[in-house]
């Protein structure tokens, strides 16, 4: 079941949902993309048409930020749990070693979706990365990088070049991509390579994680502030329909 969450489609779903619903594409003819929007994306589709289309053309969004669950939770149709994309994105992988699927990383700085190749291969046996290539591109160079994942017979694409430019990337070459599915992961490339450690599990689990990034890099404050902009919207927005309920 999808709510709407301030003009985004969310699915409501926990990791394990998420990861099934997910690993169903595996082999499929059709690309999916995946999307995990927090509540700065949210942010962004309110002044960005074309990313809020980008992530309705997704088979499957996932709530990844404390900020969404809260917006959701004020609207009165709360999610069951945050997903987030760098979970998600290595239990697919492990499924996807099971099945003998391939995955290509694409994006981050050069040298870390390679770095982050080795890392995950080591951590999951059987994984196949049939490629990597750095985020660093301009628009003519599209077909080119298309026919090397093509090329590649990738049947998963972590794409990781932060928001919003991994989802209108997917959205506007999913018809020529032949990958099975592709995840929109931010930064999860420097996280897999070791250039960014994420919180202790405790702080995930007591939904702290924010905490932890904003102490190891406090110029995401600004970012951070984002959250209780997406509540206050929240806020309003179930304002507004209770009016109209009345009307």
């Amino acid at each position: 079941m999808k709510y709407d969450i301030l003009g985004v489609k969310v699915d409501n779903a926990t990791m394990d949902e998420a990861v099934n619903a997910v690993s169903q594409y595996l082999g499929s003819k059709d690309s999916h993309i995946v999307v995990t929007p927090n509540a700065e994306i949210l942010l962004m589709c309110e002044n960005d048409p074309q990313l809020r289309d980008a992530i309705g053309k997704a088979s499957f969004v996932c709530a990844d930020g404390v900020g969404v669950l809260e917006a959701a939770k004020i609207l009165k149709t709360p999610l069951k749990e945050k997903v987030a994309g760098c979970d998600l994105g290595y239990n697919l992988l492990k499924i996807a070693a099971k099945n003998g699927n391939s995955v290509f990383l694409f994006g981050a700085k050069p040298g870390v979706a390679e770095c982050a190749a080795k890392n995950l291969c080591e951590k999951i046996p059987g994984l196949i990365v049939c490629g990597t290539r750095d985020g660093y591109f301009t628009p003519e160079q599209d077909d080119e990088i298309v026919k090397q994942i093509n090329d590649s017979g990738a049947d998963v694409l972590w794409v990781c070049l932060g928001a919003p430019k991994q989802e209108k990337w997917m959205a506007e070459n999913k018809d020529k991509l032949n990958v099975s599915v592709m995840l929109g992961l931010g930064g999860s490339l420097d996280v897999y390579a070791g250039n960014v450690k994420r919180a202790p599990k405790f702080m995930i689990k007591c939904k702290a994680e924010w905490l932890y990034r904003l102490i190891k890099e406090p110029w995401r404050f600004g970012r951070m502030i984002k959250i209780p902009r997406v509540i206050k919207l929240a806020k309003q927005e179930l304002k507004r329909r209770n009016k109209d309920a009345r009307a």
